[in-house]
């Protein structure tokens, strides 16, 4: 469990330093060019696509987790607007809170 804790942290520092770097050089316009390159029809918009469609699996998930309950709905919206950096913090509490048990990670306490 200390190797995926360490992989979760290395990847969200990762993506918090490449997303300063990305704004400071480019500002905050993400859903324009988000949005711009799935309207494109290229490889780039191919790309975006396919990720939003793991962001919506990686919401569901979460919702679903939590028993669709308020909190499970909202930290599922979370979970679609925050990708990869909400996905690291809340399996780094998870895997703490269940003392690294894999399988009440995944499924919770059902």
């Amino acid at each position: 469990m200390v190797v995926f804790r360490v992989f979760l942290t290395a990847v969200l520092m990762t993506l918090v330093i490449y997303t300063g770097a990305v704004i400071a050089q480019h500002g905050f316009g993400l859903f324009q060019v988000f949005f711009g390159d799935i309207a494109k029809l290229g490889w780039a918009g191919q790309f975006n696509l396919d990720f939003m469609a793991m962001l919506a699996m990686s919401a569901l998930w979460v919702a679903w987790r939590n028993s669709f309950s308020i909190s499970g709905l909202v930290l599922a919206g979370v979970a679609f607007f925050g990708g990869a950096p909400f996905l690291c913090i809340y399996l780094f509490v998870l895997s703490i809170s269940c003392r690294g048990n894999v399988g009440r990670m995944l499924v919770g306490d059902r």
